[in-house]
């Protein structure tokens, strides 16, 4: 693996506009597990009948039971390795942001500065009648589901199967990933689309892709330049330990 590692930070040093993409992965070791895992949210909940938009406009309250154990796992996780290492890489001006497909906040709890959310986050919620926003800190979850003054039903600032990616988050991955000469891509199977689409147009822009996976995925055989198979908050750690910071 030194040799990998040491390959990945002289490419980074070298870089003028690294990206990150980070997965479901980089999390696991947060205490999140990846959703599609075993023991993951949908291995005990059917991901088109607590998932899905519809689904939460037919019966907000059935879906808030799910949230509620989603909820608990963004509350009780902490950044680990990974998440520092990443938001050091920022800090000393190597990378220049963070694209995630996480919820979890947990890159700027690290202290990331320039992160993507491309599916929200669980920060805040917001009514799905009028709009209106809502801090979690103030959702009042004794009844399900919790409701607006105006009567309609309150929902977490994600996205939920169904829905499309929002515009300011899609567009502002477009132009990182189009600009970017390596990008770094973190545990992540990189199969759900659109954020699938973004490995594939920086690779088609000529940057060089860096895959940071415990186990193989769909990117490895075919768009990757250099992977390093182990877990994140190891290969990151010594990513930053081989750049001497």
């Amino acid at each position: 693996m030194d040799r990998l590692i040491q390959q990945a930070a002289d490419r980074l040093l070298s870089s003028a506009w690294a990206v990150a993409l980070t997965g479901a992965g980089i999390s696991v070791e947060s205490g999140i597990p990846d959703f599609r895992s075993p023991g993951g949210l949908w291995s005990k909940y059917d991901p088109m009948e607590y998932g899905d938009i519809q689904s939460f406009r037919r019966n907000p309250g059935k879906v808030w039971r799910m949230l509620l154990d989603m909820d608990h796992l963004l509350q009780s996780a902490a950044p680990n390795p990974a998440h520092y290492a990443l938001a050091r890489l920022e800090q000393e001006k190597i990378l220049k942001g963070v694209v995630t497909q996480n919820v979890d906040s947990l890159h700027q709890r690290a202290g990331s500065r320039k992160v993507v959310e491309f599916h929200g986050h669980g920060r805040s919620a917001r009514c799905d009648g009028c709009g209106r926003h809502f801090p979690r800190e103030h959702l009042d979850l004794k009844e399900l589901p919790p409701r607006c003054p105006c009567g309609g039903p309150i929902r977490p600032n994600f996205v939920f199967f169904g829905e499309a990616i929002p515009v300011e988050a899609q567009n502002e991955a477009l132009r990182w990933v189009e600009r970017c000469d390596v990008l770094l891509v973190v545990g992540t199977s990189a199969t759900v689309a659109p954020a699938s689409h973004l490995p594939i147009i920086a690779k088609g822009r000529g940057a060089f892709i860096i895959e940071i996976n415990p186990q193989e995925s769909d990117l490895t055989p075919t768009l990757t330049d250099l992977y390093i198979g182990e877990p994140a908050g190891r290969a990151l750690s010594a990513l930053v330990s081989a750049m001497g910071l």
